[in-house]
């Protein structure tokens, strides 16, 4: 099915089980221990080794040799397979550091050996004595010392000019040009990366943590020199993965060739400091934002300048997108510069570019507000657009944003707000601030299989994906919708590559896409039980677990039979995308308190209304913002990896160390969901939330640290020490 017009009504408008707020239907198996993740995977008549990583010391070089003659002769080891054994490899398309092969170090914490052995204990000490002689060379770990040599990307589309900005600036009656940066940041996700890998013969099956089953399922067939035919992936419960599970990482290469080493099934998890060391991060910023306004608080002029580093042949992180859409201006510049670093992979981490963009661009706009005399809500409003400014015959397919400021302030009780620095309760200085929420809706090709059997059971089998966001349900809500049933009546099998093949989950395209593959999935299955009891496709009812035409009504465990039908096909999407502009918006509240004597930072409360499209389900949904909303408390206070800029690594790489936002952390939550559709999104009418409830966090903290203490801080973390020192008197 190919969706090339706008959604008219169809069977997800009714709304009996799609958009209602049902609990999950693998949250129980989650509470009680029973759904199987990767490293946990279990056959008690199978005989387990485990490998344990080892890592590079040095940030850039060559490896010259590697001695594992004493790691071969300790207790309980069966193998250690180095990066020289097993030689050069073809890299995945997806990936830009190497993971395993060949003499070459690209960063700190390369894999270069897995050492297996009967136990974890013993595979780990036994690492401990591999000796490795390298050639090292400088690298560079200095985004501010690199910036001023970096380049244009190759790729994408990295500058953007409209109009004469330049020259509007600088006629412009209130200007703003003012720098900002946002710090590397980690995925630090609950469930580290881990795979169990084993062979028959020739072919080669993984049980792994990963968000792209085909995406993994074809780099690793490439890593391995195999056929795509020969690796059968599964994935079907993932602990967290942010982006750092999107692509192919060395858990899952050192498994398959630590178990092709020994002819035994092994299992390896990268420990902590290697999730943060070895695989990918959140690249750091710095940006540079010019805005021009007219008296009356129009934009003339609007520039947003960003540099990001990688390694060689990496990519920019695209901070300067949302700008392109967010405001009116008919002057306009953005820019991207790329920097060689030596660090470990940057990479997509949740909402990439727009995330650390909107902590630049949302203080930027309250700051312009501010010397324009305007309130910052009235001030975005003034500016809102309907179409996308670099190509106004281009309009937004739904864009409710002003609808979002306007209830937002309502809600929180925006009037209450004071001048910086005036309300004050006992030793804490108290401030609100608001951000807007912007990312693009994005959409991929998925497919889905249905099956309906004797028993009136529909299975829904894909190979989609579930990091928690609560896929199981969604699906099942629409198989249930499109057949008529209860949704007891729907059995859902994700993450297995044997499925078809679907979006998997990320860029907050999953829901919407995955869901509109098991909508095509169903509609042939639909037709498939009509052609079967002779019915009229186009009037056959399906509603309480039957079919019926005119005074016909079969139940759908009698249409089955005995053998079952199956559905099969994959929604794919046309170009209504290039004629109108499809995003996802909200805005963002937060109330903050700042002590005066020492500069600590408490969110008192926070509100996110969203509007994109139909909600499959309020409560996972909501789920998603509000974890969103507790990522951006910790990237707008707390995260930050630290680099050691002389050896080239992170040296904060754990959870003791790296300080996201605990439970002490988060104060009252507020969700709310503007009630839309978009028909021309999807078949299902919806957008993605997933990473909207991130997008503007952090700038709405950092405006309301301003507001409480009128001091600014434009480079994140906002940590004590910025704001110490600059707090005023409360004598």
């Amino acid at each position: 099915m190919k969706f090339e017009i706008p959604a008219t009504t169809n069977l997800i408008d009714r709304k009996t089980v799609v958009g209602q707020p049902i609990p999950r239907i693998d949250g129980q198996l989650k509470t009680t221990g029973q759904a199987k993740y990767a490293y946990e995977w279990h056959d008690p008549n199978i005989l387990y080794a485990y490998g344990y990583p080892v890592g590079a010391a040095i940030a850039k070089g060559r490896v010259k040799s590697i001695d594992g003659s004493s790691a071969r002769k300790a207790p309980g080891v069966l193998a250690v397979v180095t990066t020289l054994d097993v030689g050069e490899r073809q890299k995945g398309r997806f990936n830009t550091a190497k993971l395993f092969g060949g003499d070459k170090i690209e960063h700190y914490h390369q894999a270069i050996a897995v050492v297996v052995a009967e136990t974890l204990e013993q595979a780990r000490a036994a690492a401990s004595l591999i000796k490795v002689d390298y050639e090292e060379v400088a690298g560079s770990f200095d985004l501010s010392a690199a910036k001023d040599a970096a380049i244009k990307p190759s790729s994408g589309n990295p500058d953007s000019r409209v109009g004469d900005f330049e020259g509007a600036f600088n006629a412009a009656d209130v200007t703003l040009d003012e720098s900002y940066s946002t710090p590397d940041q980690s995925h630090a996700m609950m469930e580290p990366h881990a795979s169990i890998a084993a062979w028959n013969g020739n072919e080669l099956t993984v049980w792994t943590s990963s968000q792209m089953i085909d995406w993994w399922r074809s780099d690793l067939a490439t890593t391995l020199g195999l056929e795509k035919e020969q690796v059968h992936i599964m994935s079907p419960f993932i602990g967290g993965g942010f982006g750092g599970k999107l692509y192919l990482r060395a858990d899952a290469v050192l498994a398959a060739f630590a178990a092709k080493a020994i002819g035994r099934p092994v299992k390896v998890a990268l420990p902590r400091p290697f999730v943060i060391n070895n695989t990918t991060h959140r690249p750091a910023t710095f940006q540079r934002i010019r805005i021009g306004a007219s008296k009356d608080g129009n934009i003339t002029a609007i520039g947003h300048e960003s540099w990001s580093g990688d390694l060689p042949d990496g990519r920019s992180e695209d901070a300067v997108g949302q700008t392109r859409l967010l405001y009116a201006g008919a002057n306009r510049l953005t820019t991207l510069r790329l920097a060689t670093l030596d660090l470990p992979e940057g990479n997509d981490m949740r909402a990439p570019g727009e995330a650390p963009g909107l902590m630049a661009l949302e203080i930027a706009i309250d700051e312009i507000a501010e010397r324009l005399k305007l309130d910052p809500i009235e001030f975005r409003i003034l500016n809102d657009t309907q179409v996308d400014p670099e190509a106004p015959d281009r309009p937004f397919s739904h864009r409710n944003l002003v609808g979002c400021l306007e209830l937002g302030a309502e809600r929180f009780g925006w009037q209450a707000r004071t001048k910086a620095g005036e309300r004050r309760e006992g030793n804490w200085l108290v401030g609100m601030g608001v951000a807007v929420a912007f990312r693009n809706n994005l959409v991929k090709a998925s497919g889905a299989r249905v099956k309906l059997d004797d028993q009136g059971i529909i299975t829904v089998e894909t190979d989609m994906t579930d990091i928690g966001t609560g896929s199981y349900t969604i699906i099942a809500q629409t198989a249930a919708e499109m057949m008529g049933i209860g949704i007891d009546k729907v059995a859902v099998r994700l993450g297995d590559s044997r499925f078809p093949i679907s979006s998997g989950s990320g860029g907050q395209f999953g829901a919407n896409s995955s869901t509109s593959g098991v909508y095509a999935a169903c509609v042939k299955l639909r037709e498939g039980i009509a052609a079967k009891l002779g019915f009229d496709t186009a009037d056959a009812v399906f509603e309480n677990g039957a079919v019926k035409d005119g005074n016909r009504s079969v139940p759908l465990s009698q249409a089955a039979g005995s053998e079952g039908i199956v559905g099969e096909d994959r929604m794919e999407w046309g170009d209504l995308a290039k004629t109108h502009q499809q995003s996802t918006f909200g805005a963002h509240f937060v109330e903050v308190g700042v002590d005066a004597a020492t500069g600590e930072t408490r969110v008192r409360r926070m509100l996110a209304v969203c509007a994109a499209g139909r909600i499959l389900n309020p409560l996972t949904a909501r789920s998603q913002v509000i974890g969103a909303m507790t990522m951006g408390v910790g990237g707008a206070l707390s995260e930050e990896l630290a680099v050691d800029k002389t050896r080239g690594y992170f040296v904060n790489h754990d959870l003791a160390g790296y300080e996201v936002a605990v439970h002490a952390d988060i104060p009252h939550q507020e969700v709310v969901f503007m009630d839309e559709t978009d028909p021309m999104s999807s078949p299902m009418k919806a957008k993605g939330v997933g990473e909207l409830g991130l997008c503007g966090v952090s700038a709405a903290i950092a405006n309301a640290i301003y507001n409480a203490t009128g001091v600014r801080v434009r480079h994140y973390p906002i940590t004590l020490d910025k704001l110490i020192g600059h707090l005023p008197d409360m004598a």
